[in-house]
């Protein structure tokens, strides 16, 4: 173990702030969230919502098991996935974060029956994700009519329009995911289908700075609204890989043409992302909203919980924890409603439960170690790997139904790590200080935020906030990220969603000169990954997390602030998605 720059002859001071009925919360804002996503009648604490979750979801199966449960909840080792939080103490029981949905033929029929599945879904609270790669490419000849293929590109525009006008439950923004086949011929459509600086609103011009005029486009549109429709702008998009690919890029070294574009795309505008499926995971092209969670099946389902590793002291603790969670998971999928028939039957076949991990760098900064897979980290993987499959087993086998066929899944626990006060996923720490961005009704907001793992270390160890090592301090090292997401990739049997924060692009470590060697050293660790996402800093606009100096946050902690103009105008700073 070494010291942590950081930490280097830091005091130990106290905590300044703590809430009175929610004692487990670290700052205001973790508060804040809770009480305007989670908090209900019956729930009006942390603590009563725990003791309800455990209640409902494992005391009915494992009884023994459920005020351990309880515990570890109110203790914020284990938080269940945001739609158990939401729906703890209310009538309907939709626990289940997304679908997996496939587009299963090219028919007119199931053309309707993917809309139908996917409004289903989205009323319940849950995203979808969809692969569309057994659509026809564009142009294709229809031999019944005479006419031609659309292509799978406007049934995704469809998709996207019905998450534009359904509320998930009612209650939240549409999340939703669409895959495609590298192979696929019209894949080179898809990885640009969101090229909104090059898509001009008709007739419509604007000042280009230097006394001309140049075309007004649908990102500027996006700048000056978020909420302005554009295409696929509900849906992250990702490109799949297969045996093919590799086999192809293991003989001869070269990525291919479909790869360096698609690099060339997430460096400059975020999207598409990679999805890798090699081997026995060949057919798992479906992935839910945050592509943590695969399936071959389609209306599978995602049922997610994460470990928070920052609050676990021990390995023998964490494997009680890890047991405790796998044990709730397993109960979660006996009690929860689904929106239709063929969900039920697919989460009976696979029961997958997608016990994840947050907290990583946290735990990482606790010991003194770099963002780096360390021997230590390897014996408690070892461990989330072992005893997640044993308990999951045996208590399948105790209740009489079947074994799960995938029992982890790293989500990237957005809002969940920040209410916990820690690092989110497998995520480095985002920053010491940033401003959030959320939706309050029709009106966007931003809050001022001081990461709680980073707080934490300021407030016991008396760290310098200057040298607490972050996401966009890692940003030009963008090899030492994948290496690390492969290492944990190698005790998750589903997938890990994780953001890549890089550089701006155009500038002097992301820029054209580096898509080749960027594109190279993804395909290196491809076949050891399930999927893959970067963040270039400023490539989307209304970016949810925006950093900002210490002080400025501190000098504006607990204050709500109605959000006038684009946040990213604000700091020049960049974030990150998926929170």
């Amino acid at each position: 173990m070494t010291t942590s720059p950081a930490l280097a002859g830091g005091a130990r001071m106290s905590n300044a702030w703590k809430s009175e009925r929610n004692p487990q919360f670290r700052n205001q804002f973790a508060e804040d969230i809770f009480n305007q996503k989670y908090r209900h009648e019956g729930c009006e604490t942390w603590d009563a919502l725990s003791r309800t979750l455990a209640r409902k979801v494992v005391g009915p199966h494992v009884p023994d098991a459920q005020l351990s449960v309880a515990e570890i909840i109110s203790d914020m080792k284990f938080i269940p996935g945001g739609r158990y939080l939401y729906y703890a103490n209310r009538d309907a029981r939709f626990w289940n974060n997304c679908y997996l949905l496939r587009a299963e033929e090219d028919t007119r029929q199931d053309w309707a029956d993917l809309s139908w599945k996917a409004e289903s879904c989205l009323m319940t609270g849950g995203g979808i994700g969809v692969d569309y790669t057994v659509y026809r490419e564009e142009g294709s000849l229809l031999r019944r009519t005479g006419g031609q293929a659309s292509g799978p590109l406007p049934k995704m525009n469809m998709i996207n329009e019905i998450g534009r006008r359904v509320m998930q439950g009612g209650s939240r923004r549409s999340a939703i995911y669409a895959s495609l086949a590298w192979s696929h011929g019209d894949v080179m459509k898809f990885i640009h289908s969101k090229d909104w600086k090059d898509m001009q609103i008709a007739g419509a011009w604007i000042d280009d700075g230097n006394g001309g005029q140049r075309p007004f486009t649908v990102w500027d549109a996006k700048q000056a609204d978020f909420n302005y429709p554009a295409p696929l702008d509900m849906t992250n998009i990702s490109v799949n890989y297969d045996d093919a690919w590799l086999e192809r890029y293991r003989a001869t070294g070269d990525v291919g043409e479909v790869f360096l574009e698609n690099a060339r795309q997430a460096l400059t505008g975020a999207e598409p992302g990679f999805s890798f499926n090699f081997g026995d995971k060949s057919r798992e092209t479906l992935r839910n909203a945050c592509t943590e969670v695969t399936s071959e099946d389609d209306s599978d389902v995602c049922n997610l919980g994460s470990i928070n590793m920052s609050r676990v002291e021990t390995i023998e603790e964490f494997a009680r924890v890890v047991e405790l969670g796998t044990i709730f998971l397993v109960c979660g999928t006996l009690g929860a409603d689904l929106p239709y028939e063929k969900v039920y039957k697919t989460r009976e076949k696979n029961r997958r439960l997608g016990l994840g991990l947050m907290g990583v760098h946290e735990w990482l900064i606790q010991r003194g170690y770099r963002y780096e897979m360390v021997d230590e980290l390897r014996r408690w993987m070892e461990v989330y790997r072992d005893v997640s499959r044993a308990t999951a087993d045996r208590i399948c086998d105790e209740l009489g139904i079947s074994r799960p066929v995938a029992c982890r899944a790293i989500a990237p626990t957005g809002t969940i790590g920040i209410m916990a006060g820690t690092t989110t996923g497998i995520e480095p720490l985002f920053a010491v200080a940033y401003k959030r961005r959320f939706l309050r009704g029709v009106r966007w907001h931003y809050q001022y935020v001081i990461d709680g793992a980073a707080q934490d270390l300021i407030d016991r160890y008396g760290a310098d906030p200057e040298k607490i090592e972050s996401a966009l301090d890692l940003a030009g090292d963008f090899e030492r990220r994948i290496a690390f997401q492969a290492d944990v990739q190698d005790y998750v049997d589903m997938a890990i969603s994780s953001t890549i924060n890089l550089p701006a692009w155009g500038t002097e470590k992301n820029n054209e000169a580096l898509v080749k060697p960027f594109a190279q050293t993804l395909a290196k660790y491809a076949h050891r990954l399930r999927g893959f996402t970067c963040y270039p800093d400023g490539s989307r606009g209304g970016q949810p997390l925006t950093m900002v100096p210490y002080r400025e946050a501190l000098d504006n902690l607990g204050e709500t602030f109605v959000e006038t103009h684009d946040i990213c105008s604000i700091s020049g700073k960049g974030g990150t998605c998926g929170v």
